[in-house]
């Protein structure tokens, strides 16, 4: 009897380091490199996003993809959706349903990536230019008012002049953005036959 207790007791007490050894403390903190049994690829020789890298001149990670790349989820048979052009001219047109879930959408994306040095109206009066930036373009100038739809896409992808490349924002938020500025434009140079006869009178003096 005594042999079989002892013999439970070994192995009770093995099967119990073996699940310690395995599965750890669970909850204990400490500052301990852990020992693991299956790291299951936790650790990698590799760079990851945003780290630094000897590898290239400017000692980053994060790469520049190629001109003309396309996010895999992007449909390439409408060339005008994903360019600009039509042909080899700029295009003019919204290729995308425009609505008010649009503009909405458009305001939205404005404000987050746009608004800052263009302004909440597109005036160029961005909270940027009161500390010290300068050039900002407004939106309401002629140059932008009849610039093509497809003009301010590619602008708004690679960017232009002092304004760097917003080809991280969605393509068809590309278009939403620019379906609001566009409302934004005729907000400020609507003609007087289109306004509602109470604000043409009110404007008359």
């Amino acid at each position: 009897m005594k042999g079989f207790i002892r013999t439970f007791l070994a192995v009770f007490g093995a099967v119990g380091l073996a699940v310690v050894a395995v599965a750890g403390f669970r909850g204990d903190f400490t500052q301990r490199t852990p020992i693991e049994i299956f790291p299951d690829m936790d650790r990698q020789p590799k760079y990851k996003s945003q780290t630094p890298s000897p590898l290239f001149p400017e000692g980053r990670v994060d790469r520049v993809p190629p001109y003309g790349t396309v996010a895999f989820h992007v449909t390439t048979d409408q060339p005008y959706l994903i360019t600009g052009k039509m042909g080899n001219m700029w295009g003019t047109g919204i290729p995308v349903t425009v609505d008010k879930k649009l503009l909405a959408r458009g305001k939205e994306r404005y404000e987050i990536n746009c608004q800052v040095c263009h302004g909440a109206t597109g005036a160029g009066n961005g909270i940027t230019t009161q500390y010290g930036l300068v050039g900002v373009a407004s939106i309401h100038l002629d140059k932008y008012r009849e610039m093509a739809d497809g003009e301010i896409f590619n602008t708004i992808t690679h960017g232009k002049g002092q304004m760097g490349p917003y080809h991280h924002i969605e393509v068809a938020d590309r278009w939403a953005i620019i379906a609001y500025l566009r409302a934004l434009q005729f907000s400020q140079n609507a003609p007087a036959s289109l306004l509602p006869p109470d604000f043409a009178k009110a404007g008359k003096p």
